[in-house]
Protein backbone atom coordinates (compact mmCIF):
# COMPACT_ATOMS: atom_id res chain seq x y z
CA UNK A 1 0.00 0.00 0.00
CA UNK A 2 2.75 2.47 0.98
CA UNK A 3 4.68 1.98 -2.25
CA UNK A 4 1.53 2.33 -4.33
CA UNK A 5 0.88 5.66 -2.61
CA UNK A 6 4.44 6.80 -3.28
CA UNK A 7 4.06 5.88 -6.95
CA UNK A 8 0.79 7.79 -7.06
CA UNK A 9 2.43 10.89 -5.59
CA UNK A 10 5.40 10.61 -7.94
CA UNK A 11 3.19 10.32 -11.01
CA UNK A 12 1.08 13.36 -10.11
CA UNK A 13 3.95 15.63 -9.05
CA UNK A 14 6.50 14.85 -11.76
CA UNK A 15 8.73 17.84 -12.49
CA UNK A 16 11.91 17.44 -14.50
CA UNK A 17 15.08 19.24 -13.42
CA UNK A 18 18.58 18.60 -14.73
CA UNK A 19 20.06 19.10 -11.26
CA UNK A 20 18.09 16.13 -9.87
CA UNK A 21 20.33 13.17 -10.55
CA UNK A 22 18.17 10.67 -8.63
CA UNK A 23 14.70 11.41 -7.31
CA UNK A 24 11.88 9.44 -5.69
CA UNK A 25 12.41 5.69 -5.53
CA UNK A 26 15.76 5.14 -3.80
CA UNK A 27 16.89 5.42 -0.18
CA UNK A 28 17.96 9.00 -0.78
CA UNK A 29 17.79 11.59 -3.52
CA UNK A 30 20.91 12.74 -5.31
CA UNK A 31 21.05 16.36 -6.43
CA UNK A 32 23.70 18.64 -7.92
CA UNK A 33 23.71 22.18 -6.48
CA UNK A 34 24.89 24.72 -9.06
CA UNK A 35 28.37 26.12 -8.71
CA UNK A 36 28.61 29.46 -6.99
CA UNK A 37 25.29 29.19 -5.15
CA UNK A 38 24.47 28.67 -1.48
CA UNK A 39 21.61 26.45 -0.29
CA UNK A 40 18.70 27.88 1.68
CA UNK A 41 16.74 25.12 3.45
CA UNK A 42 13.44 25.39 5.32
CA UNK A 43 10.97 22.90 6.81
CA UNK A 44 7.41 23.28 8.10
CA UNK A 45 4.86 20.88 9.55
CA UNK A 46 1.10 21.29 9.33
CA UNK A 47 -1.27 19.33 11.58
CA UNK A 48 -5.00 18.94 11.03
CA UNK A 49 -7.00 20.95 13.54
CA UNK A 50 -3.99 23.15 14.33
CA UNK A 51 -2.73 24.56 11.04
CA UNK A 52 -5.77 23.82 8.90
CA UNK A 53 -9.40 23.08 9.89
CA UNK A 54 -10.82 19.57 9.88
CA UNK A 55 -12.41 18.86 6.52
CA UNK A 56 -10.11 21.15 4.51
CA UNK A 57 -10.00 20.14 0.85
CA UNK A 58 -6.92 17.95 0.19
CA UNK A 59 -5.91 20.14 -2.76
CA UNK A 60 -5.87 23.17 -0.47
CA UNK A 61 -3.71 21.28 2.03
CA UNK A 62 -1.28 20.33 -0.73
CA UNK A 63 -1.04 23.92 -1.93
CA UNK A 64 -0.69 25.49 1.51
CA UNK A 65 1.93 23.14 2.95
CA UNK A 66 4.16 24.00 0.01
CA UNK A 67 3.24 27.69 0.04
CA UNK A 68 4.29 28.20 3.67
CA UNK A 69 7.70 26.71 2.89
CA UNK A 70 8.17 28.68 -0.31
CA UNK A 71 7.30 31.78 1.71
CA UNK A 72 10.28 31.03 3.96
CA UNK A 73 12.51 30.88 0.88
CA UNK A 74 11.01 34.16 -0.33
CA UNK A 75 11.88 35.79 3.00
CA UNK A 76 15.48 34.66 2.47
CA UNK A 77 15.66 35.92 -1.12
CA UNK A 78 16.13 32.36 -2.40
CA UNK A 79 14.82 30.71 -5.57
CA UNK A 80 13.21 27.26 -5.04
CA UNK A 81 14.58 24.00 -6.44
CA UNK A 82 13.69 20.82 -4.53
CA UNK A 83 11.28 19.55 -1.87
CA UNK A 84 10.94 16.57 0.46
CA UNK A 85 7.54 15.43 1.73
CA UNK A 86 6.61 13.47 4.85
CA UNK A 87 2.92 12.58 4.88
CA UNK A 88 1.08 10.99 7.82
CA UNK A 89 -2.41 9.72 6.96
CA UNK A 90 -5.16 8.23 9.16
CA UNK A 91 -6.06 4.60 8.50
CA UNK A 92 -8.94 4.65 6.02
CA UNK A 93 -10.30 2.53 3.18
CA UNK A 94 -7.92 2.47 0.20
CA UNK A 95 -10.30 4.42 -2.02
CA UNK A 96 -10.46 7.30 0.49
CA UNK A 97 -6.70 7.39 0.89
CA UNK A 98 -6.20 7.45 -2.88
CA UNK A 99 -8.77 10.22 -3.22
CA UNK A 100 -6.92 12.28 -0.61
CA UNK A 101 -3.54 11.63 -2.26
CA UNK A 102 -4.83 12.63 -5.69
CA UNK A 103 -6.29 15.90 -4.42
CA UNK A 104 -3.28 16.69 -2.25
CA UNK A 105 -0.81 16.02 -5.06
CA UNK A 106 -2.83 18.12 -7.50
CA UNK A 107 -2.83 21.13 -5.15
CA UNK A 108 0.88 20.69 -4.42
CA UNK A 109 1.70 20.46 -8.13
CA UNK A 110 -0.38 23.51 -9.07
CA UNK A 111 1.99 25.62 -6.97
CA UNK A 112 5.20 23.64 -7.57
CA UNK A 113 5.17 23.59 -11.38
CA UNK A 114 5.24 27.35 -12.06
CA UNK A 115 8.33 27.54 -9.84
CA UNK A 116 9.99 24.42 -11.36
CA UNK A 117 10.16 22.87 -7.90
CA UNK A 118 10.83 19.13 -7.96
CA UNK A 119 9.60 16.73 -5.29
CA UNK A 120 12.64 14.47 -4.84
CA UNK A 121 11.69 12.18 -1.94
CA UNK A 122 10.06 11.78 1.46
CA UNK A 123 8.09 9.31 3.54
CA UNK A 124 4.56 8.11 4.22
CA UNK A 125 3.15 6.59 7.39
CA UNK A 126 -0.15 6.22 9.28
CA UNK A 127 -1.39 8.32 12.18
CA UNK A 128 -3.20 11.63 12.75
CA UNK A 129 -3.22 13.71 9.59
CA UNK A 130 -0.08 15.84 9.36
CA UNK A 131 2.21 16.96 6.57
CA UNK A 132 5.84 18.09 6.66
CA UNK A 133 7.67 19.62 3.71
CA UNK A 134 11.32 20.60 3.48
CA UNK A 135 12.33 22.91 0.64
CA UNK A 136 15.74 23.74 -0.78
CA UNK A 137 16.55 26.87 -2.73
CA UNK A 138 19.51 28.74 -4.18
CA UNK A 139 20.90 32.12 -3.26
CA UNK A 140 24.15 33.80 -4.36
CA UNK A 141 26.86 33.83 -1.68
CA UNK A 142 26.32 36.57 0.88
CA UNK A 143 22.99 37.71 -0.60
CA UNK A 144 20.53 35.83 1.64
CA UNK A 145 18.05 38.13 3.36
CA UNK A 146 18.19 37.88 7.15
CA UNK A 147 16.31 39.19 10.17
CA UNK A 148 19.22 40.84 11.93
CA UNK A 149 20.37 43.57 9.55
CA UNK A 150 17.89 46.40 10.18
CA UNK A 151 19.24 49.81 11.18
CA UNK A 152 17.63 52.65 13.11
CA UNK A 153 15.86 54.93 10.64
CA UNK A 154 15.09 52.13 8.17
CA UNK A 155 11.54 52.10 6.81
CA UNK A 156 9.28 49.11 7.52
CA UNK A 157 7.19 47.85 4.58
CA UNK A 158 4.90 44.90 3.86
CA UNK A 159 3.78 43.31 0.61
CA UNK A 160 0.13 42.74 -0.24
CA UNK A 161 -2.55 43.09 2.41
CA UNK A 162 -2.72 41.89 6.01
CA UNK A 163 -5.43 40.16 8.02
CA UNK A 164 -7.25 38.38 5.21
CA UNK A 165 -6.35 34.83 6.23
CA UNK A 166 -7.25 35.29 9.91
CA UNK A 167 -10.54 36.82 8.85
CA UNK A 168 -11.14 33.87 6.53
CA UNK A 169 -10.59 31.47 9.42
CA UNK A 170 -13.03 33.44 11.57
CA UNK A 171 -15.63 33.22 8.81
CA UNK A 172 -15.09 29.48 8.41
CA UNK A 173 -15.53 28.99 12.14
CA UNK A 174 -18.76 30.97 12.04
CA UNK A 175 -20.16 28.80 9.24
CA UNK A 176 -19.97 31.34 6.42
CA UNK A 177 -21.41 30.11 3.10
CA UNK A 178 -18.81 31.00 0.49
CA UNK A 179 -21.15 30.24 -2.39
CA UNK A 180 -23.34 33.14 -1.28
CA UNK A 181 -20.73 35.68 -0.19
CA UNK A 182 -17.94 36.77 -2.55
CA UNK A 183 -16.09 38.57 0.23
CA UNK A 184 -16.07 35.47 2.43
CA UNK A 185 -14.94 33.35 -0.51
CA UNK A 186 -12.01 35.71 -1.13
CA UNK A 187 -10.89 35.74 2.51
CA UNK A 188 -11.15 31.96 2.88
CA UNK A 189 -9.21 31.50 -0.35
CA UNK A 190 -6.47 33.69 1.14
CA UNK A 191 -6.40 31.34 4.13
CA UNK A 192 -6.26 28.13 2.12
CA UNK A 193 -4.10 29.28 -0.79
CA UNK A 194 -1.61 31.97 0.22
CA UNK A 195 0.75 33.37 -2.40
CA UNK A 196 4.44 33.02 -1.54
CA UNK A 197 6.16 36.27 -2.57
CA UNK A 198 9.15 34.63 -4.25
CA UNK A 199 9.72 37.27 -6.91
CA UNK A 200 9.52 40.00 -4.30
CA UNK A 201 12.15 38.21 -2.25
CA UNK A 202 14.49 38.07 -5.22
CA UNK A 203 13.90 41.77 -5.91
CA UNK A 204 14.85 42.64 -2.32
CA UNK A 205 18.31 41.08 -2.54
CA UNK A 206 20.93 43.71 -1.86
CA UNK A 207 18.30 46.28 -0.86
CA UNK A 208 16.35 45.01 2.15
CA UNK A 209 18.33 45.23 5.38
CA UNK A 210 16.05 42.68 7.08
CA UNK A 211 13.15 40.48 6.00
CA UNK A 212 10.68 37.95 7.40
CA UNK A 213 7.43 36.39 6.20
CA UNK A 214 4.25 37.15 8.13
CA UNK A 215 3.18 33.71 9.29
CA UNK A 216 2.49 34.22 13.00
CA UNK A 217 1.17 37.79 12.82
CA UNK A 218 2.77 41.15 12.03
CA UNK A 219 3.47 42.06 15.66
CA UNK A 220 5.14 38.74 16.37
CA UNK A 221 7.12 38.51 13.15
CA UNK A 222 8.30 42.12 13.06
CA UNK A 223 9.19 41.53 16.70
CA UNK A 224 11.64 38.86 15.51
CA UNK A 225 13.33 41.43 13.27
CA UNK A 226 13.49 43.83 16.22
CA UNK A 227 15.04 41.21 18.46
CA UNK A 228 17.56 40.03 15.87
CA UNK A 229 18.50 43.61 14.99
CA UNK A 230 18.53 44.88 18.62
CA UNK A 231 16.07 47.64 17.72
CA UNK A 232 12.45 48.66 18.15
CA UNK A 233 9.77 49.44 15.58
CA UNK A 234 7.04 52.08 15.46
CA UNK A 235 4.03 51.43 13.22
CA UNK A 236 1.13 53.63 12.12
CA UNK A 237 -2.18 51.75 12.39
CA UNK A 238 -3.76 53.84 9.64
CA UNK A 239 -1.10 52.73 7.15
CA UNK A 240 -1.60 48.96 7.53
CA UNK A 241 -2.79 47.64 4.14
CA UNK A 242 -6.17 45.93 4.43
CA UNK A 243 -8.19 44.56 1.54
CA UNK A 244 -11.64 45.89 0.58
CA UNK A 245 -12.92 42.35 1.24
CA UNK A 246 -11.66 42.47 4.82
CA UNK A 247 -12.93 46.01 5.45
CA UNK A 248 -16.29 45.10 3.94
CA UNK A 249 -16.69 42.09 6.22
CA UNK A 250 -15.49 43.38 9.60
CA UNK A 251 -15.42 46.70 11.45
CA UNK A 252 -12.25 48.74 11.79
CA UNK A 253 -11.30 47.38 15.22
CA UNK A 254 -11.63 43.74 14.15
CA UNK A 255 -9.85 44.28 10.82
CA UNK A 256 -6.99 46.07 12.58
CA UNK A 257 -6.61 43.21 15.06
CA UNK A 258 -6.54 40.70 12.20
CA UNK A 259 -3.88 42.76 10.41
CA UNK A 260 -1.70 43.13 13.49
CA UNK A 261 -1.92 39.68 15.02
CA UNK A 262 -3.86 37.34 12.76
CA UNK A 263 -1.04 35.72 10.82
CA UNK A 264 -1.21 33.15 8.01
CA UNK A 265 -1.04 35.79 5.26
CA UNK A 266 2.55 34.90 4.25
CA UNK A 267 3.30 38.40 3.05
CA UNK A 268 6.84 39.75 3.42
CA UNK A 269 7.67 42.32 6.09
CA UNK A 270 11.01 44.00 5.44
CA UNK A 271 13.12 47.06 6.13
CA UNK A 272 14.98 49.29 3.68
CA UNK A 273 16.91 52.57 3.95
CA UNK A 274 14.69 55.63 3.28
CA UNK A 275 16.62 56.38 0.08
CA UNK A 276 15.47 53.08 -1.47
CA UNK A 277 11.78 53.13 -0.55
CA UNK A 278 10.42 54.62 -3.78
CA UNK A 279 12.61 52.37 -5.94
CA UNK A 280 11.59 49.21 -4.06
CA UNK A 281 7.91 50.16 -4.08
CA UNK A 282 8.03 50.72 -7.82
CA UNK A 283 9.69 47.37 -8.48
CA UNK A 284 7.27 45.44 -6.28
CA UNK A 285 4.30 47.22 -7.82
CA UNK A 286 5.46 45.95 -11.21
CA UNK A 287 5.59 42.44 -9.75
CA UNK A 288 1.92 42.73 -8.77
CA UNK A 289 2.18 42.51 -4.99
CA UNK A 290 3.11 46.09 -4.15
CA UNK A 291 4.70 47.24 -0.90
CA UNK A 292 3.20 49.56 1.70
CA UNK A 293 5.22 51.75 4.05
CA UNK A 294 3.88 51.10 7.57
CA UNK A 295 6.50 52.43 9.99
CA UNK A 296 10.15 52.73 10.90
CA UNK A 297 12.87 51.12 12.94
CA UNK A 298 13.98 53.01 16.06
CA UNK A 299 16.36 52.70 18.96
CA UNK A 300 14.79 50.58 21.70
CA UNK A 301 13.01 47.23 21.74
CA UNK A 302 9.71 45.71 20.67
CA UNK A 303 6.94 46.89 18.36
CA UNK A 304 4.64 49.79 19.14
CA UNK A 305 1.58 50.85 17.14
CA UNK A 306 0.20 54.40 17.04
CA UNK A 307 -3.44 55.20 16.20
CA UNK A 308 -4.69 58.13 14.13
CA UNK A 309 -4.86 60.34 17.23
CA UNK A 310 -1.20 59.68 17.99
CA UNK A 311 -1.92 57.40 20.95
CA UNK A 312 -0.05 54.13 21.44
CA UNK A 313 -2.33 51.13 21.17
CA UNK A 314 -2.40 48.31 23.68
CA UNK A 315 -2.58 44.78 22.26
CA UNK A 316 -3.34 41.70 24.33
CA UNK A 317 -2.54 39.35 21.48
CA UNK A 318 0.90 39.44 19.87
CA UNK A 319 0.44 36.65 17.35
CA UNK A 320 0.41 32.88 17.03
CA UNK A 321 2.38 30.80 19.53
CA UNK A 322 2.64 27.11 18.61
CA UNK A 323 3.01 26.09 22.27
CA UNK A 324 0.61 28.49 23.96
Amino acid sequence: MEFRLIDRIRERTAQGREDVRLGIGDDAAVVAPPAGQELAIAVDTMVEGVHFPHGTDPADIGWKVLAVNLSDLAAMGASPAWALLALTLPRQPVAQVQQFIDGFADGFTQLAQPHRLALIGGDTTSGPLSVSVAVHGFVPPGQALVRGGARAGDVVLVTGTLGDAAAGLRLLQSGARVTEDARAAYLIERLHRPTPRLQAGLALRGRATACIDVSDGLLADLGHICEASALGAELEASLLPRSPMLLGSFDDVASLNFALAGGDDYELCFTVPPSLVAEVQGDLARLGCGATRIGRMVEGAGVRVRDEQGQWLESNHRGWDHFA
